[in-house]
């Protein structure tokens, strides 16, 4: 096998400063002690008897999420398309599939629950209660509250629960925005309404954030990695769309601004505090 390329570099656990992670195409999984000076493969995934049965999705075989938990070093959740979620209890030596209750549609009625080989788009948990976890799959919306041992559907109220981009709010591990795709097949905001969702009950109902953005005719496309928060208080967030718009909030999603328009496409968006 050869790298394809780097889907997503995410840091490790707050007690491990020069520690890195890297997820990449073909799916798999590589670790950095030094700041990134040198990686080293993790066997335990690259060598997962599943792997000959993953199967790529759109985006090709990748690995696009790592969530390290904070509260326990020897725990880490991937996400990969479209193997599923799978969670390493031992630092990597070992790793589970953790995909019950999440519906795969495009496989046949009597297999639309499998063990692995969920097309997962977004997975995000929160420093205060890594346990509970957001899911944006390729069909739905999950919650779950052991730790990925099983999955509940949220979806309801939304006006479509296929899509890519997820992010939690810092300060509130019931707070969560999505931002709605009509379908796979028509990947744009449903109804040409570029609208960002928020629940602040851990998905009981969701609210349309549109205040500052286009409903109509704003055919737009918002990518996995498009989607984030920042550490100020009230949050802010940022969006950005295949058109080259870049959207941002300073209070937690009540109004948005248009940062600027005309980027290329946007692919991935990230924020940093300086100082």
């Amino acid at each position: 096998m050869s790298l394809k390329q780097i889907w997503q570099i995410a840091e490790g656990h707050p007690n491990e400063p020069d520690t890195l992670y890297c997820g990449v195409e073909p799916a798999a999984l590589f670790k950095s002690t030094d700041a990134g000076e040198t990686w080293s493969l993790d066997r335990g995934l690259f060598d997962h008897p599943h792997r000959t049965q993953w199967m790529p999705g759109g985006g090709g075989l990748c690995l696009h999420t790592i969530l390290p938990d904070p509260s326990n070093p020897d725990r880490m959740f991937v996400a990969i398309s479209t193997g599923g979620v799978y969670r390493t209890d031992d630092a990597g030596k070992n790793w589970q599939p953790r995909n019950k209750g999440i519906r795969a549609k495009f496989l046949p009625p009597d297999q639309q629950y499998p063990e692995w080989g969920q097309c997962v788009h977004k997975v995000v948990n929160h420093p205060s209660n890594p346990n509970r976890m957001f899911l944006q799959h390729h069909w739905g919306v999950y919650r779950s509250d052991d730790a990925g041992d099983s999955w509940n559907d949220i979806g309801n109220g939304l006006p479509s629960d296929f899509g890519f981009a997820m992010e939690m709010n810092p300060h509130d591990a019931n707070t969560v925005y999505i931002i709605p795709i009509e379908s796979d097949e028509f990947r744009c905001t449903p109804e040409a309404k570029l609208r960002v969702y928020r629940t602040k009950n851990a998905g009981d109902s969701w609210d349309p954030l549109t205040e500052g953005l286009p409903q109509e005719d704003a055919l737009e496309t918002i990518l996995r990695d498009n989607l984030k928060a920042d550490a100020n208080d009230p949050t802010g967030l940022y969006f950005g769309t295949r058109s080259g718009k870049l959207f941002g909030s300073k209070n937690g999603g009540d109004s948005w601004t248009m940062i600027t328009e005309g980027l290329p496409a946007i692919t991935c968006v990230k924020t940093a505090k300086i100082g």
